[in-house]
């Protein structure tokens, strides 16, 4: 099962969990605006890792952040969409649409 670390004031976690919840996706919600444990979680995560580099030059903080049983780390959450999928109107923090 992934687990997704975010928060509630993010557009584009937000956009995911709805889309996660219409597709079925099966996945764990870390908030971590709401559990400090979380956040020192994910902190860990992003500062440990090339792949939040770009993110955090420009400002982001990297939300939607998944981390899937394998424990491999992404921010690209669309992927874990069934094919065909139907995305509706991007509400998302950033240019690319991804993350926030």
């Amino acid at each position: 099962m992934l687990t997704v670390y975010g928060i509630q004031s993010c557009g584009t976690c937000r956009e995911m969990r709805a889309a996660f919840d219409k597709a079925g996706v099966p996945y764990v919600y870390k908030n971590f605006s709401e559990n400090i444990q979380n956040l020192k979680d994910f902190l860990k995560l992003r500062d440990s890792l090339p792949l939040f580099d770009e993110v955090k030059a420009r400002g982001g903080v990297g939300t939607p952040c998944l981390v899937s049983d394998d424990g491999k780390v992404t921010l690209d959450w669309e992927q874990f969409l069934p094919a065909g999928f139907p995305m509706e109107e991007r509400n998302a923090c950033s240019r690319d649409g991804k993350s926030c």
